[in-house]
């Protein structure tokens, strides 16, 4: 078997060499009552932290990699709590900027039958007032990887140009551009959403989009057709929930791995856990389909788990698994993740 680098953070001082990966977006304070309680019967809701950058900077730090979260909190208890959950997975938070004008973002999740619904109230939060110059830090200049989201943009009229700033003009020179569509409905329809997505994902480097909002968003209904509305990036990987997950890059042929099977306790958070996976195969030089395999063994601990970012299992353990035998791998069930881990 072979062996894959590991990043050795717990000997590196923090701040003391360039971050890997710089991921840029709004984490808020996450309200949930028990599972299964729909909202308005709920007596007591739980307080937890989720945002999807954060969220994919926390799994990567899980994973071993140096990772900064770049954001704005409120001068708020909230935005306390926000930043402190966020170092506790490892991330750095030195570019985070605490704003006495605005409040922290917040949304609850409303557990139904049909599926987990979320609230926003986040208009007018810190997070939102991120501009260009939140790019600007020259610690963030070294790194590898600068992570975004489709959520960004939504926020403000300032928020969407920070993110044209950073595809288009590259201010952290060295890194490559990743972005997940991660269209929200709540924060802008999907007419209005389609055209911005399109654009600033084309001008990226490597494109994360599910394969139903790629429909929802264009039209769009395979792999092979979100490429084409996609030429630009270097890579598009198209996520099919427990189908699989394709990757089509510039000069090879699209490569599909399937998803292994696991019990779903809520899918919230599994696309970050994915895009985490992903970027950290990336980072070790792996091939896609091993690329593609960590993305789904990662997303595989969010699904499993109730919380917005689960533990992650030892490093031995994910490499026992994308080094498998395409026969093996076919068939793998990790519905019982707990003992299998």
């Amino acid at each position: 078997m072979p062996t894959h680098p590991r990043p050795d953070q717990a000997s590196v001082p923090a701040g003391s060499v360039p971050v890997e990966v710089a991921a840029v977006g709004e984490t808020m304070v996450v309200l949930c009552p028990a599972p299964g309680e729909p909202l308005e019967h709920a007596e007591r809701v739980a307080v937890s932290v989720g945002g999807a950058e954060s969220n994919v900077a926390g799994y990567l730090a899980r994973l071993g990699h140096r990772t900064t979260w770049v954001s704005r909190v409120g001068d708020d208890p909230f935005g306390r709590a926000v930043v402190r959950h966020v170092a506790a997975a490892g991330v750095r938070v030195d570019q985070v900027c605490v704003d006495p004008a605005a409040p922290t973002g917040l949304y609850v999740k409303d557990p139904r039958p049909e599926g987990t619904a979320v609230h926003y109230y986040r208009a007018g939060s810190a997070a939102a007032r991120m501009d260009p110059a939140t790019l600007a830090d020259p610690a963030l200049a070294g790194a590898r990887v600068l992570h975004l989201s489709g959520i960004t943009p939504a926020l403000s009229a300032s928020c969407r140009a920070m993110v044209e700033h950073a595809v288009a003009d590259r201010p952290l020179p060295h890194a490559l551009v990743s972005f997940d569509v991660n269209h929200r409905a709540r924060l802008w329809p999907a007419e209005q959403a389609a055209p911005v997505l399109r654009d600033l994902a084309n001008r990226c480097d490597l494109v994360f989009v599910g394969q139903d909002e790629a429909e929802t968003l264009w039209g769009v209904t395979d792999p092979t057709a979100v490429r084409e509305l996609l030429p630009g990036p270097g890579t598009v990987v198209v996520k099919d929930g427990a189908v699989g997950a394709t990757a089509l890059l510039r000069d090879t042929g699209p490569v599909f791995v399937p998803a292994p099977r696991v019990t779903v306790v809520e899918p919230v958070g599994a696309g970050d856990a994915f895009a985490a996976g992903y970027l950290a195969g990336l980072l070790r030089d792996l091939d896609p389909v091993r690329r593609l395999r960590l993305g789904h063994l990662v997303a595989a601990q969010a699904l499993t788990s109730s919380g917005d970012n689960a533990p992650v299992p030892p490093w031995a353990w994910f490499e026992k698994l994308i080094d498998a035998p395409a026969d093996a791998w076919s068939p793998l069930d990790l519905t019982d993740l707990g003992a299998t881990t």
